[in-house]
Parts: structure tokens; sequence; C-alpha cells
């Protein structure tokens, strides 16, 4: 062999790779790392601000409001359950008919959340509230498609 063929020869023998703690990664050994570094988390959707608009009769404005401002982030359960149910208002107050035209104002990140709570509507469903959160999945399904469902289930913030 030549002197340039060794060189090609990479070396094997070293075991710097076997110093990995691979035990790290098992997931009973996972923390979940604080995303805001300790900072408060979000605050969740003005309540007012949501509420006015839809007395105002803006029902598009105050679904993208609530979507925009949901604390998925966020650590305190009931800022989180609040969002949620303020969400939950907005959706059941707009009709059937006018749900398409909400949905088409809204980008695939915003339809992604929206899916979200719907999931949370169906986990803890108010009275009468199921029916017609189904009619909302079938909308945002019609418009996102299976990818939308598989995000919300593969992301690890929860509405």
């Amino acid at each position: 062999m030549s002197k340039t063929d060794d060189r090609k020869i990479k070396d094997t023998s070293g075991t710097a790779f076997r110093k990995i703690d691979v035990d790290q990664y098992n997931e009973n050994n996972f923390k979940e790392e604080e995303a805001d570094g300790g900072v408060a988390g979000p605050t969740g959707p003005d309540e007012n601000e949501v509420l006015s608009l839809l007395s105002q009769g803006k029902n598009a404005e105050a679904l993208i409001s609530v979507l925009k401002s949901a604390p998925l982030g966020c650590k305190n359960q009931q800022v989180k359950d609040s969002a949620r149910n303020l969400t939950q208002k907005v959706l059941l107050s707009i009709k059937t008919s006018q749900i398409d035209d909400c949905i088409a104002q809204l980008d695939r990140d915003l339809l992604d959340v929206l899916m979200k709570y719907i999931y949370r509507g169906f986990e803890i469903p108010n009275e009468g509230s199921s029916g017609h959160l189904l009619v909302w999945h079938e909308k945002v399904y019609n418009i996102s498609g299976v990818g939308s469902i598989v995000r919300v289930f593969a992301d690890s913030k929860r509405a």
C-alpha cells in the first residue's frame, strides 16, 4: 500500500462513541424543559376583548383572537382551562352557516390550534357542545386533512 492509501483508512478503533449515556434518553427520565426560561408564561386570550368582538357580531375576529393568543406553552392549568372555556364559548356562538367563512380566514397554524381546542372540547364537553364541535371538526378536516389531526396528536404543547 502506498502512503496515500494509508491516509484514506479511518481509525475505527476509538471508543469515544461509547461514552454517550443512552439512559438519559429513556422516556422515564425525560424532563420537559421550561420553554420560557422561568419567565411568566403566556396569559391566554383577553376575555373582555373576545366577548366584545362577539357582542359586535365579529365572530371570525373573536375566533382569530382566541387562537392567536392560545397559551400552548403555558404550564399553568388554570390559564389553559380559562382559554379553553373562552374558545369553546366562541365556537359555540358561531352558527353552523358561518363556520366556513370563519375557517377561510385561518392559516394552517391557526387551523391546527383550532383542532387542538376541538379535541379538548371533546374531552371536556359542555351540554350540547359535542354535536357543534363535530361540525367544526368536519369543516376543519375538509380544509386541512389528516395532517392537522396528526400534528395535533404529535404536538406536546396541549391546548
